[in-house]
């Protein structure tokens, strides 16, 4: 049984889950088509965004985490930005990962360097790079300007991770999240690294004020967070089910 299902969401944009651990993307234009995120790596993904187009593809990461870059292996190349481009080969060697794909005969491809500025061409449809450091030093947001969907990775979402080395601090991502508040009037919907289906653009808007009471001190409802590298707290934000993880200092 396949462990990614995918789903056509508008007439240009497929979301891919991959066995509901990890979300990835493929944006169709006339001419080439976009990968946003390969996963896990668990299934041939290129052989999954091939059933929808026959188009050239680019690949871009939103960020350097696993669960975001280790499908690479089955496509030549993937674009990074350049400051997770260490992050990214650090999880590359991980015993599991790395023994697993050794024993198929396969590797990581190499890396190519994206920042913010860069606009993607598909033919049609134009993908714009916003660099968003938080989640990671090298982060970034990917903006469909003609479908108005912002890509998001794990930069902004309802489960946000700051308890990671190298995550900026609540302030520093209040902060990024004000120097991006301009894609409010750009975008209508966010589709990020672990998403069902369509979120509203309004979830940055919910976001910020969860790290502006964070930034506050406002942490009284605050709890416990255990995850596979020790404890943390956990901030919930909007609908009470979102949350931001921060260090439990």
């Amino acid at each position: 049984m396949s462990k990614i299902s995918i789903k056509q969401l508008n007439p240009h944009v497929f979301l891919m889950d991959d066995n509901g651990e990890a979300t990835g993307y493929a944006v169709v234009g006339e001419k080439k088509a976009l990968v946003i995120d390969t996963m896990n790596g668990s299934e041939d993904v290129k052989a999954v965004v091939r059933t929808v187009t026959d188009l050239p593809l680019t690949v871009v990461n939103t960020h350097g985490h696993g669960d975001h870059i280790y499908g690479n292996i089955y496509f030549e190349e993937a674009y990074l930005h350049p400051a997770d481009l260490e992050l990214a080969e650090e999880h590359a060697k991980f015993q599991k990962f790395a023994s697993e794909i050794s024993r198929h005969g396969l590797s990581m491809p190499p890396f190519r360097e994206i920042r913010g500025g860069a606009v993607i061409e598909l033919g049609g449809l134009s993908v714009e790079v916003i660099d968003f450091p938080g989640h990671t030093q090298g982060g970034i947001l990917l903006l469909l300007r003609e479908d108005r969907i912002l890509f998001t990775g794990d930069s902004i979402n309802r489960h946000l991770w700051l308890q990671l080395p190298g995550c900026l601090s609540p302030k520093e991502v209040l902060s990024e999240i004000d120097r991006v508040r301009y894609l409010e009037e750009k975008a209508d919907y966010i589709l990020h690294g672990h998403a069902k289906g369509f979120e509203p653009i309004s979830l940055i808007e919910e976001l910020r004020e969860g790290l502006q009471e964070l930034c506050d001190g406002k942490t009284e409802k605050d709890s416990e967070y255990s995850w596979f590298g020790g404890k943390a707290k956990q901030h919930p934000f909007g609908d009470g089910n979102s949350v931001i993880v921060y260090p439990d200092c």
